[in-house]
């Protein structure tokens, strides 16, 4: 733990307060945190953390862990065929290397995609969504290769409520959304907690999804802070720059956890 996380943890901090360039270390001045205050001066880094955050609670937050608990739902009351598809579909999509899964979805949303196939077919508008709707594609991609976990979280979460309970909702006369709000989701809180945690973290470090995609184009309509961060410290060589961005993002992580920290304490 010191070696391969302690260590580079407290490097990258150093660096943090400091002007290294990818020349090398021997013309490395301490600033202070004059990088940091570039960072927030910059409208491009505020540009960055708004797409993140847009990026974050439409995939991550809202569409992973809503459609998860659809599916996982839907699987618990179909038969074993519907169950065998679904979870077959869904799984092969997450298991997919990250960069082939990018490639698949490209394919899919460029001008001569399927997608547009699709409306074409339909006789419903067609247009370039990876230049008119940059991030929502991107958002929509990370949602189809990221459900499956969320989907298995809540089919082990959803088996362990026991059915008398349900049953007795039943009986008392509560009907399917009164179950789900006043009887599932209560018992699954800290499942849901555990889920929002971990998707969220990866969501926000998710990198050669939208890279492979649209490089953070058009222009920065795309450029999420780990594209942002890559783009100042390998492109622009401003390594002390490039890691303040990433500690701060870490701060971003590091805020969420705290957050579904505080759920999970929180009993039934």
């Amino acid at each position: 733990m010191l070696l391969f996380l302690a260590g580079p943890i407290a490097y990258c901090v150093y660096y943090a307060f400091t002007d290294m360039r990818l020349t090398g270390a021997s013309g490395t001045h301490f600033v202070g945190f004059g990088n940091f205050t570039k960072a927030f001066g910059d409208s491009n880094f505020r540009n960055a953390v708004e797409l993140t955050l847009i990026f974050t609670v439409l995939s991550s937050i809202v569409g992973q862990n809503v459609l998860g608990l659809f599916l996982a739902a839907l699987m618990r009351s179909a038969s074993k065929s519907v169950r065998s598809t679904v979870s077959t579909v869904v799984v092969v999509s997450w298991v997919l290397p990250e960069v082939v899964a990018a490639y698949l979805l490209y394919a899919f949303f460029r001008r001569e995609g399927e997608l547009n196939a699709i409306l074409h077919v339909l006789h419903l508008p067609q247009q370039n969504w990876l230049f008119t709707l940059p991030i929502v594609a991107v958002s929509l991609a990370n949602v189809w290769r990221g459900t499956a976990f969320s989907m298995l979280v809540y089919s082990a979460a959803l088996q362990e409520i026991p059915a008398e309970i349900t049953e007795a909702a039943e009986v008392d006369g509560a009907g399917r959304w009164k179950r789900l709000w006043h009887v599932t989701l209560p018992m699954i809180r800290r499942s849901i907690g555990t889920n929002l945690m971990l998707n969220t973290l990866q969501t926000l470090s998710v990198f050669g999804l939208i890279f492979v995609m649209t490089r953070g184009g058009p222009g920065n309509r795309s450029e999420t802070l780990p594209l942002y961060m890559y783009e100042q410290a390998f492109q622009d060589s401003l390594i002390g720059y490039g890691t303040a961005v990433a500690l701060m993002l870490l701060a971003v992580g590091a805020l969420f956890s705290v957050l579904y920290l505080r759920l999970l304490r929180t009993e039934v």
